[in-house]
């Protein structure tokens, strides 16, 4: 008779996956020679899954959501999606406060949706929040009530099931309180550690990464988009092509330069979550910088 870490590897091995991973959109500063390759992509290879990790607008504008919805709901293929800092009212501060996701009206059932595939599952953890103790509010914080949730999604799946748990701003922390990347974010990694998460995916930063985090529930391994917007950093406009083939989860970096996806990932998360200002700065291999890209726009 199978064990059951035998009859799981079967059943996942039977699980296989092709999902895109796209962050960063920034509608109202797009890039839609980026935005027609990437859904000519999705048309062309039929993901199972699309995970859109947040900042879908620039500045929350009704027509920037409406350009959003418009394209978003025009993929072929599941959708899920996340809320970024960028996607909170930036000038009604009453709708921030009191109705932040109301301007998703028409793809409110995207909104952090897990989607359930065969031995795959993508889970949500928020990140954006509508107000800290902090003057930078487009940093990330988990919230208990939040990652509450998203625990208890985990623990309600099969056994045999593996996640991908879905964020906007990457989870790393560096341990001090002003230039702290995601509050609770060493919390958090480290309870989905002890669930064996396959991964942890975000965006935010416009560049993409692959790299795994020590916790002290286990290693964790986090992988960032880059952005298919004006706003680029380090990198050319890309999303991440991940492949599951039920015990591998692989990544491609897809991108308008041609450029190959070891060169294109970054060598670690900065530690503001903010791209880097000068070409110096060692954040990217390929070392383009924007100096135009600047938080104000």
């Amino acid at each position: 008779m199978p064990t059951r870490m035998e009859t799981c590897l079967d059943y996942r091995m039977t699980g296989q996956a092709l999902l895109f991973h796209l962050s960063d959109i920034h509608f109202g500063l797009e890039d839609n020679r980026a935005l027609d390759w990437a859904k000519a992509e999705i048309a062309k290879r039929k993901p199972d899954a699309v995970a859109i990790t947040g900042d879908l607008t620039m500045r929350a504008r009704h027509r920037e959501f409406d350009a959003a919805r418009e394209w978003i709901l025009s993929l072929d293929a599941p959708v899920t999606v996340e809320v970024g800092n960028h996607d909170m009212p930036y000038f009604n501060p009453i709708e921030r406060f009191f109705a932040p996701y109301k301007r998703f009206a028409g793809m409110e059932a995207l909104v952090a949706r897990e989607i359930d595939l065969p031995g795959l599952a993508l889970v949500p953890l928020k990140t954006a929040v509508r107000a800290q103790p902090r003057l930078n509010w487009s940093k990330g914080w988990v919230t208990d009530a939040a990652l509450r949730k998203c625990l208890m999604a985990l623990d309600a799946l099969p056994d045999c099931a593996r996640a991908l748990v879905t964020v906007h701003h990457p989870l790393r922390e560096v341990g001090t309180q002003g230039t702290a990347l995601t509050r609770n974010g060493n919390k958090a990694l480290a309870e989905l550690a002890r669930r064996d998460v396959l991964a942890v995916i975000s965006g935010h930063v416009h560049d993409a990464f692959d790299l795994v985090e020590d916790t002290p529930g286990g290693p964790v391994r986090m992988i960032g988009a880059g952005t298919l917007s004006q706003r680029v950093r380090s990198t050319p406009p890309s999303f991440n092509e991940l492949y599951w083939d039920g015990s591998e989860l692989s990544v491609q970096v897809r991108n308008l330069g041609n450029v190959p996806t070891q060169d294109m990932m970054i060598d670690a998360v900065p530690e503001n979550a903010l791209p880097p200002r000068d070409p110096e700065e060692p954040v990217a291999p390929i070392g383009e910088a924007s100096r135009a890209d600047s938080p104000a726009r």
